[in-house]
Order: C-alpha cells, then sequence, then structure tokens
C-alpha cells in the first residue's frame, strides 16, 4: 500500500481484484483514516464487515469512505458519504456461531429502527465485536449509529460463550461443538496470558536482589513466611479427570451420548462438524456422512479391493438361482413349453461357493414356491438373515383355488458387519413393472448401487448390470 499523504491512504483496485467488495460491479476507491487506527488493521475490518454481510445473504452496498481527515473531501470516482457505522472486525471468538438468516436479520433491523437498539455492541481492546454482530450488521441496515461498550479484558472466549450460551436457535449437537472450541481456545487463551505472566515476574524477581531467604523446609511445604515451594502447594490437590463428553454434556446442557457424537465427529470429520455449527447440517447428518465417508473408504482402499478381486471376493451379492421350476402348459397365455435356461437342484445351489467378503450384503432371489429353500441356502451358506424385500408386480400367475402370486421375494442376509452408505427412502416393498422372464427390475439395481459400495456381483444375471459384474451361464460377454 502506497502512501500518498501522512494522514491519508489509498487502495485503488477493479472490483474483481477486490476481495473486500466481494464482486461489486464497478471499479472504486477506499479512503482509510491514518491517525490513531492502522491502515492495515482498518482495512482488515472493512473486509471483515463486508463478508459478515455476504454470508447473512444482505444486499452488498456499494464501497463507500471509511474514514476522512476532517475537512477533507473524498477524490474523484469514490462515493462520499458520512461514516454512519464504523468498521468494525468480528473476533474470532463470536465467529464461532452463526449469524443469523437475512429474513431474521430484516426483522433485527426493522426492530431496531422503531425501537432503537437496546443492548449496545461489545468490543474488545482492540475494538473487534465480541458480542453484538448480528445487531451491528441491523444497525447497518437500519442506517443507525450502534451504542459501542468495552468488554474488561477477561477470557474473550468465556465471555462470548456466557452471553450465547442459551440462544434458542442450537440444536443440542451444534451448542456441544461450538462450547468445545471455545473451551479449547479458552484454554490456549489462559495459558498464553499465564506464560505472560510469568515472564514478567519473572523479569521483576531478576531485577530484585538475588539474595533468597534460606530457611529450613517446615511441615506445610513453604520454606517459612511468604515463600512456597516450587513443588507443593499447601491446600490443593489436583482436580479429578473427567470424560470430555461429559463435561461438555454439564456444560451445554445436552446428554451425554449426543455430546459424544458430538466430540467423535469434530475428531473424524472436522469439515462436517463445521458444518453442524454453522447450522448447515444437523448433527445426526453429519454423523451418517461421516459413517458413510468410512465405509466408502475401507470399500475402496485399493490394497483390500486388490486383494479381493485375487480372491475373487464380492461385498456385495445379488443370487438369482435358476430354481427347479417347470413351465406350465396351459391352454391359455401365456402357454409355457419349457424352461428357455437349465435349471438347479436345491443340493446343486448349496453346494455353490458364495464369493463374500468378510463384511457382505446378500440378495436372494426367490418365488412362493422356493421360500422354505431359499432359508436353508441362507443358512448352509453361513449368512445371517435381516429381513426380505418384496416386489410387488401389476399382475401375475394364479394357482387353481388359490390367490394370485403377483410378488417375489429378494431375502436380504448379511456375512459379517457390513454397513449400508444410506438408508433413506429404502422400503422393503417396491413396485416395478414386469419385464423379460426372471428378469430383476432396474430400481431394485437402483437401491443397491446407491446403498451399497465396494465390489459387486450378479450371480446369475440374465442381462448386463451397471455397477455389477456377472456370473453364470446366461451372464453376458464382451
Amino acid at each position: 500500500m502506497t502512501t500518498t499523504s501522512p494522514l491519508r491512504k489509498q487502495l485503488k483496485m477493479t472490483a474483481d481484484e477486490c476481495d473486500a467488495c466481494l464482486g461489486a460491479a464497478t471499479n472504486h476507491t477506499i479512503v482509510i483514516k491514518a491517525r490513531t487506527l492502522n491502515c492495515r488493521a482498518e482495512l482488515a475490518g472493512a473486509r471483515q464487515e463486508r463478508r459478515g454481510i455476504a454470508a447473512a445473504g444482505m444486499p452488498m452496498p456499494p464501497c463507500r469512505v471509511i474514514s476522512q481527515t476532517p475537512g477533507e473531501r473524498a477524490p474523484a470516482g469514490v462515493r462520499e458519504e458520512s461514516p454512519v457505522v464504523s468498521a468494525l472486525a468480528f473476533h474470532p471468538a463470536a465467529d464461532t456461531f452463526p449469524l443469523l438468516d437475512q429474513e431474521r436479520l430484516a426483522a433485527l433491523a426493522e426492530d431496531i429502527k422503531a425501537n432503537g437498539l437496546l443492548h449496545p455492541i461489545i468490543v474488545d481492546h482492540e475494538g473487534r465485536i465480541l458480542d453484538g454482530r448480528n445487531r451491528y450488521l441491523a444497525c447497518q441496515m437500519a442506517g443507525i449509529e450502534p451504542k459501542i461498550a468495552r468488554a474488561n479484558g477477561a477470557d474473550p472466549y468465556r465471555f462470548v460463550w456466557s452471553q450465547n450460551a442459551e440462544r434458542r436457535d442450537l440444536e443440542p449437537g451444534q451448542r456441544v461443538l461450538i462450547w468445545h472450541r471455545l473451551a479449547r481456545l479458552s484454554d490456549e487463551w489462559q495459558a498464553e496470558q499465564t506464560r505472560r505472566r510469568e515472564e514478567a515476574n519473572r523479569k521483576r524477581a531478576e531485577a530484585v536482589s538475588q539474595v533468597a531467604q534460606q530457611r529450613e523446609r517446615q511441615a506445610d511445604g513453604t520454606f517459612g513466611p511468604g515463600r512456597l515451594s516450587p513443588d507443593k502447594t499447601p491446600g490443593t490437590s489436583k482436580p479429578a479427570p473427567t470424560h470430555a463428553h461429559v463435561e461438555a454434556a454439564t456444560a451445554t446442557g445436552a446428554s451425554p451420548a449426543t455430546a459424544a457424537r458430538a466430540l467423535a465427529l469434530k475428531n473424524s470429520a472436522p469439515d462436517l462438524a463445521q458444518e453442524v455449527i454453522d447450522g448447515h447440517l444437523s448433527l445426526p447428518a453429519a454423523t451418517r456422512e461421516a459413517k458413510k465417508r468410512t465405509v466408502v473408504a475401507a470399500l475402496n482402499d485399493t490394497a483390500a479391493r486388490e486383494v479381493k478381486a485375487a480372491a475373487g471376493l464380492y461385498d456385495v451379492l445379488v443370487i438369482d438361482p435358476p430354481w427347479p421350476a417347470a413351465k406350465i402348459e396351459r391352454d391359455q397365455r401365456p402357454n409355457q413349453v419349457g424352461l428357455d435356461y437349465p435349471i438347479m437342484t436345491e443340493d446343486e445351489i448349496a453346494a455353490l461357493a458364495i464369493p463374500a467378503a468378510k463384511d457382505c450384503h446378500v440378495w436372494l432371489w426367490t418365488t412362493q414356491r422356493f421360500l422354505p429353500v431359499a432359508f436353508r441356502l441362507l443358512e448352509g451358506w453361513g449368512l445371517k438373515y435381516v429381513c426380505t424385500f418384496v416386489w410387488h408386480k401389476p399382475g401375475g400367475f394364479q394357482p387353481v383355488g388359490l390367490p394370485q402370486y403377483n410378488c417375489e421375494f429378494a431375502l436380504y442376509a448379511r456375512k459379517g458387519s457390513p454397513a449400508f452408505l444410506d438408508t433413506k427412502a429404502m422400503p422393503v416393498c417396491f413396485e416395478a413393472p414386469r419385464k423379460g422372464h426372471s428378469e430383476k427390475p432396474e430400481v431394485f439395481y437402483d437401491m443397491v448401487r446407491r446403498t451399497t459400495g465396494g465390489r459387486r456381483l450378479d450371480m446369475f444375471n440374465r442381462r448386463a448390470i451397471e455397477g455389477f459384474d456377472g456370473w453364470g451361464n446366461e451372464a453376458p460377454h464382451g
């Protein structure tokens, strides 16, 4: 930044270069006073101010004169206006809490217009806002000069928490993560203050007499009046250790389970934890996404996939065996003369080596007639039955004197402990049209692709299925 006069500094830039304007449409000049405030610090404050406006979804005002030397006019090309509100930066502690959305901020601005600013903006010794960012932005919208009060210099992170801990718009998990961040920053701030005090004390001690009073150590751990042993403080004891999630739950009013999930998310997926803090995700949604990432990462691990490929193992199996059924010859349509594919007996199907990985999802297709056989097969293959998916078909075979068989079943079983990537919109009953003989609907495969990851195999497939390897006499060959 080039100095043009002792009391005035200018910064000229085009809109596409100016992150303070965040994309304003015209060239501009910012004029900054250079008296008691550092020029760069004030420019940073202006940028922070405009970022806050943008984050709140408010229309971005044009660049204005932040301040001028009295009696001095703004240069040509600069919009001149009296500085209704000084540019104030936000303290990092305050930025931990999310800002109000545009609608609520506009409502606050209207209230301030009607009733005035009832609570002042609290700033620290550097003029950064500790409490009142929303009131500050609302004052800008209302064109009202805010009342400013200065904090007493105590721990800013504890202060910000005390002013915002009871906000009703915070979810429990969000509250836990914000508290944990402020508590960590508070510890760091206090440690720095302690370091500074100890350094000051050390320097003062070096400035006084080097002759120390020599006395015999007393039973209470002191060397006499006014001198404490460096290794013992009478009447004190080390506090009992506390689990982090219990401490967080106590401080925020959340349940210990919620606090534990929030802190686990902070450790495993800091970016998702930030989304929760910002109010963009709920803790349950962020936790599901983190779990999904973990599962996908494990399934897509290159080394693990190579091992499975070499062993011919899969993370997902869809099995549609050629059950030992004969077509029925009828005088009415459809007239079935013989099966179009070779069939297998129950013993032959049971003898198949199922290429399931250590943790594997398995769907076994069957019909009403072969339901008991299908359950026996799952048990014989060492799989644990979980539930039954039902394909509701438009019409179907109706035996004489019995109901119409207008559905087929896909028994879902597991080997090990596989996890679904997503269970939203995953009903066990679905409708889909019938196509070729024994051809399973695409909606089923869409569901499997969406909810599982890793290597997939469609055993006895009769057509090429995206995302699946094929196996069987009828499997398409390239």
